[in-house]
């Protein structure tokens, strides 16, 4: 997890519009069908959670992705934001036919 910059050459901290909060990223892995990609979630400061730890499940409530797009040195360049309200532990799924 890092404090996420918002502009590289002067280190100015990227800020949360609304409440003015210092944002992070955070790595998270997302499981499908045996496939497995990296995402980067940002969340405030305030809603990371004590606790997480590497490789451990997490609940991101409030997540919500939205797409980009922009143009740098000329190159065409899109992807997925991903902001989430939190980012808390949580416990690996029942799997099925598990014994209770």
């Amino acid at each position: 997890m890092r404090v996420l910059v918002r502009d590289r050459q002067t280190g100015e901290i990227a800020k949360d519009a609304t409440s003015g909060e210092a944002l992070m990223t955070i790595g998270v892995v997302y499981l499908e069908d045996g496939e497995s990609s990296l995402i980067k979630v940002t969340v405030p400061e305030s809603g990371v959670s004590e606790g997480l730890t590497l490789g451990a499940p997490v609940s991101l409530p409030g997540l919500v992705a939205r797409p980009w797009e922009s143009v740098f040195n000329g190159q065409q360049r899109h992807g997925i934001a991903y902001r989430a309200a939190a980012v808390t532990p949580a416990a690996f799924p029942a799997a099925n036919g598990a014994a209770a």
